[in-house]
């Protein structure tokens, strides 16, 4: 089977899966499931086309990543091919432990960090993977000698924001948000191992930042999405007093077992089930239940529903 796909991006155009074992990890079901997560959550209230997913953002960034060390390598500094495809792997990988709603339940259905179930699904994977990921966990972790990658990945000048900014704006229509990705990532260079820009690039930092700026004031803080998200985490709040009172609340399986328990990392770690719940959960579990609420006998459950 050929496994080097091409993918067409709304934001980049063809995108091309570099090696066989990232094939096999997008093809993964942890990687799948961001298919059904949307990667700004209720922010589609407000901008109708923000539709996309932690599917199409994982696979951007994985994009920028190899456009930035491709960068790097013309600039005369030594990268590997493992090193290339472990950072992008790394990114690819990043938010695979998002929850339902992206950030808008993060702390309602566990009493962890997106990032640590993502670790705890990179790790998982690794296993399952015959060690293959463990370079691409060091990068994820901060642990790896080379600093620079790790930054690449996570810091405040990250593939990850380049593609987030560049996605958003494209999906929600808030030209504003506009970067130039393409020039920032041509800036980019490598001393003393840090991640730096050239001087010439300052401009386009300087515009960086305040695109990001005004993404959060007009799309990520908007007034109608923090109050549908507050919609939302009062309706599951009121769902487990309710639960804890004895009630019956319908949900799915998978739904119920966080709605019904205390889970935190020791818990995903340790604790079997709860990582194999968490990565069947989805969008869908929450907007099936929503939907079943709505005939609910509690006045509080029924009316939030209705209203979402």
């Amino acid at each position: 089977m050929n496994k080097r796909k091409i993918i067409n991006d709304p934001v980049y155009g063809f995108v091309k899966i570099p090696s066989e074992l990232i094939f096999d990890l997008i093809e993964h079901p942890f990687f799948q499931r961001l298919r059904r997560i949307k990667q700004l959550g209720l922010s589609g209230f407000v901008y109708p086309g923000a539709l996309h997913t932690r599917f199409h953002h994982a696979l951007g960034a994985m994009h920028l990543m190899g456009l930035a060390l491709d960068n790097l390598r013309n600039k005369g500094h030594e990268i590997s091919d493992k090193e290339v495809e472990a950072s992008q792997i790394a990114i690819l990988l990043h938010d695979v432990g998002h929850g339902p709603m992206s950030h808008g339940l993060e702390h309602m259905l566990t009493n962890t960090s997106h990032e640590q179930i993502s670790l705890l699904f990179m790790k998982r994977l690794n296993r399952e993977f015959g060690g293959a990921l463990q370079t691409a966990i060091s990068i994820f972790n901060d642990t790896y000698p080379r600093k620079f990658f790790h930054q690449l990945v996570s810091s405040q000048l990250d593939v990850d924001r380049l593609d987030y900014l560049q996605r958003d704006c494209f999906f929600t229509g808030v030209s504003e948000g506009t970067i130039g990705a393409d020039r920032i990532i041509k800036m980019l260079n490598v001393y003393e191992d840090e991640l730096v820009v050239e001087e010439k690039g300052i401009y386009s930092i300087e515009n960086f930042l305040t695109a990001r700026r005004l993404m959060y004031w007009q799309v990520y803080l908007h007034k109608t999405c923090i109050s549908a998200e507050q919609m939302m985490v009062q309706l599951v709040k009121r769902t487990k007093q309710l639960l804890q009172k004895g009630k019956n609340v319908e949900a799915s399986p998978n739904l119920l077992l966080f709605l019904q328990n205390s889970v935190g990392l020791s818990e995903l770690k340790n604790e079997p089930q709860f990582l194999e719940a968490f990565a069947n959960l989805d969008d869908i579990d929450i907007w099936s239940s929503v939907k079943l609420w709505i005939n609910h006998s509690d006045k509080v459950l029924s009316t939030i529903s209705r209203m979402l």
